[in-house]
């Protein structure tokens, strides 16, 4: 891994570790190692963190561009599922 991950400075050290846990979860996902009950529990401690649609979509976009990994369509595939 040769980039960083989208993070807030305002966000307390907890939530910076959720946030990099959830998008290490969409990175096994692509690995095929992520399961989706690990991947809706991830998202879901990613949305109290981040509520708003607008940010969300703009640090999904910061994690595309970084990593070449999209987020979105990995959690309408799990929500899909569940």
């Amino acid at each position: 891994m040769d980039y960083h991950y989208p993070l807030n400075e305002l966000w307390s050290k907890d939530e910076i570790i959720d946030i990099v846990h959830f998008f290490s979860i969409i990175e096994k996902y692509y690995e095929k190692t992520a399961t989706d009950t690990e991947i809706s529990s991830a998202y879901k401690r990613f949305k109290e963190i981040v509520p708003s649609k607008s940010e969300e979509k703009q640090y999904f976009n910061d994690f595309e561009i970084a990593s070449g990994y999209k987020v979105y369509p990995v959690i309408k595939k799990t929500n899909e599922k569940t």
